[in-house]
């Protein structure tokens, strides 16, 4: 019998958490056989605005939470609302996220610039909120508060107080399904659980920029244990973190990583950058990934779909656009590019800060080029003498070429940081395609972003 405190918490998770991996399972196989559907004035109406897919889940297992109680459930994203159908619903239940300093998910974007510019007329409309934030950043739940702010003002009438999850909290979403259980009059035991994670190998990491004057970068490569499961360009990778919980216990915490491979390369890839608190401890998961991790160590991960930053079908044309770290989820986009013999031009900007040190997969970029995978490649080194710009700036010196790919029906997808390079991109694109454009493809899907 092992001693090993890790071990025992794998154990303890992957037993508290089955039960909700089966009903998550047959949840995503109803709902694949089950389209979404419009607001109607019979029973509950489920409404969710999701940028990872977390939101989502949580709403297909809200109204599926309805549907055993014998209640009527439609399931819609809110980027298929319809203002005037909303007004018939009687019961409303909002499942939303919010991004960044207290932006709506993208998809939600049409909704807030047509629906919430103004008061709409609600009464008789009763609603209950779960809002999904991180109170690390200073506008904490924003999105989620400006909607029932609007909700109000609106004459919706509040079911409960509105609840809020920091971070995916385990217990808020537990009040959140005793909400529901409340309103339905039925059970919801089982708690509802994120699905398992599964077992992997830590089996290579690799330091991609020595001598930085940025914080490290690394490649890491993690095996499965029990076969390969399925993902696409643009998912993300949970993996759970060994965190000391006093008394020789060790509990699990979660943290998300945007997937740089594919399932035919057999393995998960991720690039991770080692993040360093004021005090000069590493972060919590980057520390433990890139320093304290062991090659041949079993790593509990899974990988969640996140259908906000899937790219189009090959033969559309494709602009890539991110900095540092984000690359990771480009380059993914850009092996499902290389699998295809009718794939049309692709077009990868980039930005990083020294040449020298930060050209990550350059052989692999270089390569790409050459073979014609990557119609053009542009990178901008920050920190480079003669050089000295930042990916925004690639974007506004393209703008002519970007709108003119735009015009040819080009996908444009950004993976980053948030601070600086997202906010500065946006206002690059907005310059060069006009604002009312941009919202457009947001609104359409063909502006999507994967930021952090």
């Amino acid at each position: 019998m092992t001693t090993d405190p890790i071990r025992w918490a794998w154990a303890a998770g992957l037993l508290l958490a089955w039960l909700g991996l089966i009903a998550l399972m047959v949840l995503q196989k109803r709902r694949a056989r089950r389209p979404l559907q419009t607001p109607t004035a019979d029973g509950w109406t489920v409404v969710f605005a999701s940028q990872t897919g977390f939101a989502e889940e949580l709403a297909v297992m809200t109204a599926e939470t309805l549907r055993q109680a014998g209640k009527v459930a439609n399931l819609i994203s809110i980027s298929d609302v319809d203002l005037n159908a909303l007004k018939q619903a009687r019961h409303l239940l909002w499942i939303v996220s919010t991004t960044g300093e207290g932006d709506a998910p993208d998809s939600a974007a049409r909704f807030v610039r047509q629906a919430m510019a103004a008061p709409a007329g609600l009464e008789g409309v009763s609603y209950g909120l779960l809002s999904l934030g991180d109170r690390s950043y200073r506008q904490y739940c924003g999105f989620g508060r400006a909607l029932d702010s609007w909700l109000r003002r609106s004459g919706a009438e509040v079911l409960f107080d509105p609840v809020e999850v920091d971070n995916g909290d385990p217990g808020a979403i537990r009040h959140w399904q005793h909400q529901i259980g409340l309103l339905t009059g039925g059970t919801t035991e089982p708690d509802w659980a994120p699905a398992a994670l599964d077992r992997w190998t830590l089996i290579e990491r690799r330091l991609l920029n020595p001598a930085s004057p940025g914080g490290q970068a690394w490649h890491l490569a993690f095996q499965p244990v029990d076969g390969t499961p399925d993902w696409q360009a643009g998912d993300i990778a949970e993996i759970g973190v060994p965190v000391a919980a006093g008394q020789d216990q060790t509990t699990l915490a979660t943290r998300e990583y945007s997937v740089a491979s594919l399932p035919s390369d057999g393995r998960i890839e991720l690039l991770v950058r080692l993040m360093m608190r004021p005090d000069g401890t590493p972060g919590l998961a980057s520390g433990w990934l890139t320093q304290q991790a062991a090659i041949g160590d079993e790593v509990a991960l899974r990988v969640r779909t996140n259908r906000g930053f899937h790219g189009p079908p090959a033969d559309v044309p494709l602009i890539l656009i991110g900095n540092g770290t984000g690359l990771a989820g480009l380059r993914a986009h850009l092996k499902t590019r290389a699998l295809s013999p009718n794939r049309a031009e692709t077009w990868l900007l980039f930005g990083e800060r020294t040449s020298a040190h930060d050209a990550f997969y350059d052989d692999e970029l270089t390569a790409w080029r050459t073979s014609g995978i990557l119609s053009r490649l542009d990178r901008a080194y920050s920190r480079d003498p003669g050089d000295g710009r930042y990916v925004q700036h690639l974007v506004a010196e393209q703008a002519a070429e970007i709108a003119a790919w735009v015009e040819r029906g080009a996908f444009i997808l950004v993976c980053g940081s948030l601070e600086g390079m997202a906010l500065g991109v946006n206002a690059a694109l907005e310059a060069a395609l006009a604002r009312e454009r941009l919202m457009e493809l947001t609104e359409t899907g063909r502006y999507r972003r994967d930021v952090y």
